[in-house]
């Protein structure tokens, strides 16, 4: 498997402030599919340099999962699931749903992420949210459905 993962974070992409979401991240991707390869990148909150990096790991580096952290908020400079959308071929929104309403176990302001998911060619894009704590546990609640949405859009459609 064929992992991206994209921080979106003005300071970070600056070097203000430490991406520490990111590493996260990738350290428990790394433990739920091991072997995996990673490919990392750090963009401010721009829609268009969002977009293009989402684009380059879909379409170029053919990653079979793609995951953000940041920007998915309501603030003004929050425009990640502006950027998804608009790179998305079809949208999966019970993924972000489920996200969403597990996220309320950890906390009442998760109904405010706005974040995505969704398909681009063959790779799976979902949108986590820029906390560290909250990107984690939005990854253990969809760990279980990555591997057969990625069958999926591998074209391995055959069921046991």
């Amino acid at each position: 498997m064929k992992i991206g993962r994209i921080t979106i974070s003005d300071r970070a992409s600056a070097g203000i402030y430490e991406d520490r979401s990111g590493p996260e991240i990738e350290n428990v991707l790394r433990e739920f599919f091991f072997g995996a390869n990673f490919e990392s990148k750090i963009v401010p909150d721009e829609v268009d340099l969002i977009a293009s990096a989402l684009k380059n790991f879909a379409d170029e580096l053919k990653c079979d999962l793609v995951v953000t952290t940041g920007g998915t908020g309501i603030s003004a400079r929050d425009v990640t699931p502006e950027a998804t959308r608009s790179v998305l071929e079809r949208e999966v929104p019970g993924i972000a749903e489920h996200i969403r309403t597990r996220g309320m176990e950890q906390t009442k302001l998760a109904v405010l992420s706005r974040g995505l998911a969704g398909q681009r060619k063959r790779s799976l894009i979902v949108n986590l949210p820029g906390s560290p704590r909250g990107a984690l546990f939005s990854l253990q609640v969809i760990e279980h459905l990555v591997p057969h949405v990625v069958d999926l859009l591998q074209g391995r459609t055959e069921h046991a």
